[in-house]
């Protein structure tokens, strides 16, 4: 099929009835979620904040609402305003980010914090396209801001919502060729009315009801204007395109600790690129397209290198194996970083796979004590 409900189908039922029926479950079933305002309080004129709505969109991107709910408090908490992030230290906020991923939204978060609060005297577009033109804001975030901040009747669309609508229809276009008729059916079935109310209803659904495997069709409100649970095919959607095998990358971490109170020599890794301006215990120049070198060779300073063993984490593109040395210093190294002491390691911007470093070479200091 070209991604069109065919003729005659459940999915050409008038979309006034699908979002009147999705609507009317979401005013029970809606999710208690901290950046969002609830059905009865919007009903009660309560407006949503286009600042904690930017925020909890960006923090959504290719993350859980599981792991996004504690950074969102902690950072709403620290930079209550969109002016208050705009004025904060980059390490600050790097380092409160450290541990969702992603890096590079850290950086465009403060990015468009800065444009917000200097260029736009701290007020957020209410349109989808100008929503755009901010760093780090593209079509799904734009929309999403647009239409619950600003109730812009625009088609909303994450993973989720691609889902819904590829069953909906029956649309046999393999992503990501798909979301173009995908983006035209959401947007005819977004109403005029409460169409951030719609979106969120539309991901709730995804997330709750119609799940990637064995959706709850027997609960799910929209199911009779459902394509594919007419013909029995809901699991058979979305249909994907075959997935190419991600490059194995290899490199190196060298953690340097100094003996007298065991901190570890870290530095800044530079603002652009994997991990941008994330903390690290030195490492090569690996990336996604190069392996970077190995062996206590490659080492940035001479110590008495030990291997403690290997770290393996997998990024979007490429999965990355480090060899993890460890040293204990003689003095301060010739090389720029800081020291970092136990205490403050938790407040460092490290990032997941230098966490894994550091424990990695920790487990090998201890295992080496006991000898």
């Amino acid at each position: 099929m070209d991604g069109r409900a065919p003729p005659g189908s459940q999915a050409e039922a008038p979309a006034g009835a699908f979002a009147a029926a999705l609507l009317e479950w979401y005013d029970r079933h809606a999710r208690t979620l901290p950046w969002r305002v609830s059905p009865a309080d919007l009903a009660a004129g309560v407006r949503p904040d286009p600042y904690r709505v930017w925020m909890s969109e960006i923090m959504l991107q290719q993350t859980t609402v599981a792991a996004v709910k504690s950074y969102f408090a902690a950072f709403t908490e620290r930079w209550p305003t969109v002016e208050a992030l705009a004025g904060a230290n980059d390490a600050a906020v790097m380092g409160a980010w450290a541990g969702l991923g992603y890096y590079a939204r850290a950086r465009n978060l403060l990015a468009c914090a800065r444009t917000v609060a200097n260029e736009r005297g701290g007020r957020f577009p209410d349109t989808a396209s100008e929503l755009r033109t901010l760093p780090g804001v593209g079509e799904y975030t734009s929309a999403a801001i647009a239409a619950i901040a600003f109730d812009e009747p625009v088609a909303v669309v994450d993973g989720n919502i691609e889902r819904i609508a590829t069953r909906i229809a029956c649309i046999e276009t393999p992503l990501p060729a798909a979301r173009k008729p995908i983006r035209a059916l959401v947007q005819t079935l977004t109403p005029v009315k409460r169409p951030g109310d719609f979106a969120q209803a539309m991901m709730d659904l995804g997330a709750t009801i119609c799940t990637p495997r064995k959706p709850a069709c027997v609960l799910c409100p929209v199911t009779d204007h459902c394509e594919a649970r007419r013909l029995g095919r809901q699991e058979e959607f979305p249909v994907k395109a075959a997935k190419t095998a991600k490059p194995a990358r290899v490199g190196a971490a060298f953690v340097l600790r100094r003996p007298a109170d065991g901190a570890v020599w870290l530095r800044r890794r530079p603002a652009l690129g994997m991990l941008g301006g994330m903390s690290e215990p030195p490492s090569t120049a690996w990336n996604s397209r190069a392996d970077g070198a190995t062996g206590a060779g490659a080492a940035p300073v001479a110590a008495d290198w030990h291997l403690a063993g290997f770290v393996r984490h997998g990024f979007t593109h490429f999965d990355l194996t480090l060899e993890v040395w460890a040293a204990e210093a003689s003095g301060d190294p010739a090389i720029e970083g800081w020291w970092a002491a136990p205490s403050t390691l938790e407040g460092e911007a490290l990032p997941t796979l230098m966490r894994k470093v550091l424990e990695r070479a920790e487990g090998f200091q201890a295992d080496t004590a006991a000898i």
